[in-house]
């Protein structure tokens, strides 16, 4: 697989060969070969910024790519370890099948109850009981309609993803002109010194696309709306070397940031984006020699659908390919989709850094949580995967101190020869200013 986002990438098939160590085995049990996805994930983002900071190789360590990608069972905050789903998440049996949905926003649960006819302080057995009498594709409607998130658990159709893996897994393209920027000189650990990057996304894929960014040196300001708070563990556990404000995308503090900026990531659904004028050819206009990285659930030909890495699994075959049974639903042992596109995408904005420091222009690198998931469902199955021996994680682990609680991450799968090896602190959300960290612009 790292040859297919390699090629996507439009990048030299020879540098392939600094990549050392195993191919593989990430210990993550699965029918379908999650590992070999997260690998190739992971080896594209470090050969990327090992080429950048001039280094000789990348050798991962396979089972910390694993734990990374378990990232929330491993996170504690004073002790504690959150409940990575909400109550109204999951699985529900349907009149006529399964439905799977996502309510960890109170937004979203909101609509959610209300699709359902369910009081405010509803449990997941009342809803478990509405559920089980209606149909699965209506009811996803419905609440779909009220601004919920709710998916049929389908079945895998081999040619819908042949469809999609006709696209690149990593779309590449010039949006406009800009003059060439070169980057100053920067240590091989921090190759991306002085790049500055307005990170506009939220959940795992997108924030670990600019943590990534920031391990490597770049300036990162994560901007979340007024109205739409993160929930705070969830930042933390990819926040990492971040700073974080609220902000209106509208506002003029918001244009002032983006004349200055290198590199905006998004990862909001496309139509909303677009619906503020933070389409990635109108910010080329703006601020001619960016580059825009672009992540969603669905992809363009489903730009104002909402979705997660669960939801993407139900809606794609996965979850029946990975049920235990064949009779109820499972999951994959990480949010792996989540996980790749977001390295992946840290890859294709690491190779467009380069790029446009010798030929210039605005850019753009897109990627869509189903186009990842449907390079997986490509990719080797087994029928009787062995869960083996979890591994120790103690030494892939970091400890920090963040508004006087102890806190405990993951620490970086990234890997190459004279990299960064910690990651440096996260910083709670939404406390810091509107503004770049040297304030010179």
């Amino acid at each position: 697989m790292l040859e297919t986002v390699w090629a996507a990438l439009g990048r030299d098939r020879a540098e392939l060969a600094l990549v050392h160590g195993p191919r593989h085995p990430v210990p993550l049990s699965a029918v379908t070969d999650v590992g070999a996805l997260a690998w190739a994930s992971v080896a594209a983002a470090s050969l990327t910024a090992a080429r950048l900071a001039g280094a000789a190789a990348v050798d991962l360590d396979p089972t910390r790519v694993a734990i990374v990608y378990g990232s929330e069972r491993h996170f504690r905050l004073d002790g504690s370890r959150p409940d990575a789903f909400a109550a109204l998440s999951g699985f529900f049996r349907t009149s006529d099948g399964w439905v799977r949905t996502h309510a960890n926003y109170p937004w979203h649960a909101r609509a959610l109850r209300d699709a359902l006819g369910l009081a405010d302080d509803a449990s997941a057995e009342s809803a478990a009981r509405a559920f089980s009498a209606a149909d699965a594709v209506k009811l996803s409607r419905t609440v779909s309609d009220a601004g919920g998130i709710c998916t049929p658990v389908l079945a895998e159709v081999p040619a819908h993803d042949a469809g999609l893996r006709a696209a690149p897994i990593l779309r590449v393209a010039r949006l406009g002109g800009g003059p060439p920027a070169p980057l100053a000189p920067a240590s091989p650990a921090r190759p991306l010194e002085g790049v500055r990057v307005l990170d506009l996304t939220r959940v795992i894929a997108g924030p670990i696309a600019t943590r990534t960014l920031a391990l490597l040196g770049a300036d990162v300001l994560r901007i979340d709306p007024p109205d739409h708070p993160e929930i705070g563990w969830q930042h933390l556990d990819t926040g990492h070397a971040k700073r974080s404000c609220v902000l209106d995308a509208r506002s003029p503090a918001f244009d002032a940031l983006l004349r200055t900026a290198d590199v905006v990531v998004l990862g909001y659904r496309p139509a909303g984006m677009d619906r503020i004028g933070l389409a990635p050819e109108t910010l080329a206009r703006r601020r001619p020699g960016i580059i825009v990285a672009r992540l969603s659930a669905w992809g363009a030909d489903a730009a104002d659908r909402r979705g997660f890495d669960s939801i993407v699994q139900a809606a794609s075959g996965i979850s029946w390919l990975e049920s235990r049974d064949g009779a109820i639903p499972g999951a994959l042992p990480a949010q792996a989709l989540d996980h790749s596109a977001g390295y992946l995408l840290a890859a294709a904005v690491v190779s467009l850094i380069a790029r446009r420091a010798h030929e210039g222009g605005s850019w753009i690198a897109d990627t869509s949580l189903r186009r990842v998931a449907a390079e997986l469902l490509h990719l080797p199955r087994t029928s009787a995967p062995d869960p083996g021996d979890a591994p120790d994680p103690t030494s892939h682990l970091q400890h920090f101190v963040v508004d006087g609680l102890a806190l405990t991450t993951t620490a970086p799968a990234l890997a190459y020869a004279g990299g960064p090896t910690t990651f440096a602190p996260p910083r709670p959300w939404g406390q810091d200013a509107a503004g770049w960290a040297d304030r010179s612009a």
